[in-house]
């Protein structure tokens, strides 16, 4: 008879972390690109990861339209990966720091480096769509994500 690995409560939170820390991302840079001047509309940062799979959205007009594929497509890449590093702070970085305030400060940095390896090293190359959103939106972004994992660390560290 076999046993099930079943995750921990503390992976759990974790994931749980992760996920809260991409819809403040998420929605902040969704809310700036539709309300920018020069913004890429309210449907372009999940369009635009989407893109990474469904090429002909490498091209879509601006503002972006709707486009319910793309938009769930998008939105399942952007918390998959928020998820996936999120679980790196948690298990890696954020155990070494005693503060929330250490690691909230940790957590940006964390999203500051994410931003700066995505947008100059990875998004160019695979998917080259992300370049038309904000730069700075985009970095306070995943500064704010970072934020929010390391408020939420604290937390989910005493399970």
């Amino acid at each position: 008879m076999s046993q099930t690995a079943t995750p921990s409560n503390r992976t759990l939170r974790l994931l749980g972390a992760g996920l809260i820390a991409s819809l403040v991302m998420g929605m902040w840079e969704m809310m700036a690109e539709a309300l920018l001047p020069h913004g890429a509309g309210f449907w372009s940062a999940p369009t635009y990861i989407a893109a990474t799979v469904f090429r002909g959205l490498q091209s879509v007009a601006r503002p972006v339209p709707f486009d319910p594929m793309a938009v769930v497509a998008g939105l399942m890449g952007h918390m998959m990966n928020s998820v996936i590093l999120g679980l790196v702070f948690g298990f890696g970085i954020a155990p070494r720091l005693k503060s929330i305030g250490s690691r909230i400060m940790a957590g940006m940095v964390f999203g500051g480096v994410i931003y700066a390896v995505m947008a100059f090293a990875v998004a160019p190359f695979v998917d080259p769509a992300m370049g038309n959103l904000n730069a700075m939106a985009f970095l306070l972004g995943h500064l704010m994500w970072g934020g929010a994992l390391g408020a939420l660390i604290p937390q989910v560290a005493k399970a």
